[in-house]
């Protein structure tokens, strides 16, 4: 695993490759992004962030995270799962990713 964390985020990044998984361990607790990639897509599967944390903007960060290795990668983005519907409907400077 290695870090992806963001400059001047209190918290740790990770970013599972094997697992396809942003991850980030919080207070003990364990807030996650799914994805898939499918030719060339990437594809938003799952966002979970433990209610004990919630509130504090950690699904989107991940997310931001996520979609900074789209972009690095080349990439499109399909959110398949209904936090990332949301976050692309609320940042659509992220628009020219989408598939």
């Amino acid at each position: 695993m290695a870090s992806v964390t963001p400059p001047g985020l209190a918290y740790e990044v990770e970013h599972d490759l094997a697992r396809h998984r942003f991850q980030a361990r919080i207070q003990g607790y364990l807030a996650l992004l799914d994805y898939q990639i499918k030719r060339k897509r990437m594809v938003i599967i799952h966002t979970e962030v433990p209610e004990a944390i919630a509130g504090r903007g950690i699904a989107g960060e991940l997310t931001k995270v996520a979609l900074r290795y789209a972009r690095d990668n080349k990439y499109k983005v399909v959110p398949a799962c209904a936090y990332a519907e949301q976050f692309f409907q609320r940042h659509t400077e992220y628009d020219d990713l989408l598939a």
